[in-house]
């Protein structure tokens, strides 16, 4: 027999011991959700446009995010037809596309962040991460690196 419960204004359905969550781990997850929105943007609407073949979200602070199904995971092969709905989870903090039962993290997004390492490793193998925040790493790096040599006499640039 199901039991119902209120946690943070949430209404609870356990069907049974071991299934679900523990009420201090749900507890403890409704405040992390509930400061995850305080320090980021949410999203408030999301659509694919077909003019553009991008996926366009409408943030809370005004800005939209646009980014090619094409370069993330889990939409990389998703026709039109497929990006036609696009759900907004009640946090504002996911995206979900019904149709390819693919579920995408807002803040993850906003990093950068396409995928799993894994599926982001193969992705800037494959040539299409130019331009992405972990190439740019790479080049830094490369930077700081010989930014600190010091030549040696005779062989500086004239």
């Amino acid at each position: 027999m199901p039991t119902v419960m209120r946690i943070g204004g949430l209404r609870v359905v356990t069907t049974g011991e071991g299934f679900m969550a523990r009420r201090d781990e749900l507890e403890e997850a409704t405040e992390r959700g509930a400061a995850r929105r305080k320090r980021g943007p949410t999203a408030l609407a999301a659509q694919y446009d077909r003019r553009t073949g991008r996926v366009l979200v409408r943030l809370s602070t005004g800005l939209d995010l646009g980014f090619a199904p094409r370069d993330v995971q889990g939409l990389e092969k998703a026709r039109p037809a497929d990006l036609a709905s696009i759900e907004i989870s009640p946090s504002g903090l996911g995206l979900h596309f019904p149709s390819l039962d693919a579920d995408l993290y807002l803040p993850a997004l906003l990093e950068g962040f396409r995928g799993s390492k894994k599926w982001m490793a193969a992705w800037v193998d494959r040539g299409q991460g130019r331009g992405t925040h972990i190439e740019a790493k790479s080049r830094s790096s490369r930077a700081s690196a010989s930014a600190g040599r010091v030549r040696k006499s005779g062989s500086a640039r004239r």
